[in-house]
């Protein structure tokens, strides 16, 4: 093994579902997955440290492929935790698909501190971002709640929103504080409320209120990462999902969270993961495609 060779960072995370399933239902066209993340290579585009996981390279035609497996048209790169503030790779992939768009139309969630310019947030307006990402939750080079704020001021004009990976079971006064933005919200893995509580304690009614208020959209993904059982159904977190579906269906977007890092349980396979959805949405075809096709259209200006 070469020097060069043993100062890359080897993957310490599962790889994703080499050859997931089909989803039983065809997806609309239009269909979008409103979270997932590309890596590597690392020697061109280097982790921060400390950092939570070290993931396997998936690039942007893996993703792509996985994409077009599934029936989705439609797609969000998210900057993840493991980049910090160095948007590079995915502004790169954003700008590569301005020549080849893969057959998929395209957004991104960026990762920011205060010091980007003006002229900065412009350039990435015209790649296709549309949001800007705050991990609350686990480590990695991020930006606070304050420092996030002081931003919604300055992406307020551009019509972008701001990303929260929250747990809103614990996060003090999330409502009030997200409220006050001057900017609408979305909150990744339904609120990351363990499905254990159920919809009935008073920080879900709080983000359904949030939701009723045109203040807050909610990520229907990663219901493994918040169930307490290991593989699908998922039917703790069933309920979470289909009390919001019930309340407040016009607020939702759908996410694989694909290539799923950092778990605690079993890799998931996408294509359940989709029937998952479905299985929700009790087979509502016309339900199924205002969470895939309508709402994400106009959350992220498609």
């Amino acid at each position: 093994m070469t020097d060069k060779n043993r100062s890359i960072p080897q993957p310490d995370i599962a790889p994703p579902v080499a050859h997931p399933t089909v989803p039983k239902n065809r997806l609309p066209s239009g269909s979008c997955d409103s979270h997932a993340h590309i890596f590597g290579p690392a020697d061109r585009y280097p982790y921060v440290s400390p950092r939570g996981y070290t993931p396997h390279n998936a690039s942007l035609d893996d993703y792509a492929g996985l994409l077009h497996h599934l029936g989705f048209d439609r797609a969000v790169l998210v900057q993840p935790s493991v980049y910090g503030t160095d948007n590079r790779l995915m502004t790169d992939a954003l700008a590569r698909t301005r020549e080849d768009s893969l057959g998929i139309a395209w957004r991104g969630i960026a990762v920011l501190d205060d010091s980007v310019t003006d002229s900065e947030l412009e350039r990435l307006h015209d790649l296709g971002v549309r949001g800007l990402r705050l991990n609350l939750l686990f480590q990695g080079a991020e930006v606070g709640f304050d420092e996030g704020a002081r931003l919604a001021d300055r992406i307020a004009p551009l019509g972008w929103h701001l990303q929260f990976l929250i747990n809103i079971a614990s996060f003090e006064d999330f409502a009030g504080r997200l409220s006050r933005l001057p900017v609408e919200s979305v909150i990744d893995h339904i609120g990351h409320f363990p499905a254990i509580n159920g919809p009935d304690l008073p920080q879900f009614a709080d983000l359904k209120a949030l939701m009723r208020e045109g203040r807050s959209w909610v990520k229907l993904s990663g219901p493994n990462r918040i169930s307490g059982h290991d593989a699908a159904p998922f039917t703790d977190a069933q309920r979470l999902a289909e009390d919001l579906i019930s309340h407040v269906p016009d607020r939702l977007v759908f996410g694989t969270d694909w290539p799923h890092v950092q778990l605690s349980t079993s890799m998931p396979d996408d294509g359940v993961l989709v029937d998952e959805l479905y299985r929700w949405c009790g087979g509502d075809q016309a339900m199924a495609k205002r969470i895939l096709v309508d709402n994400p259209e106009r959350l992220y200006s498609f």
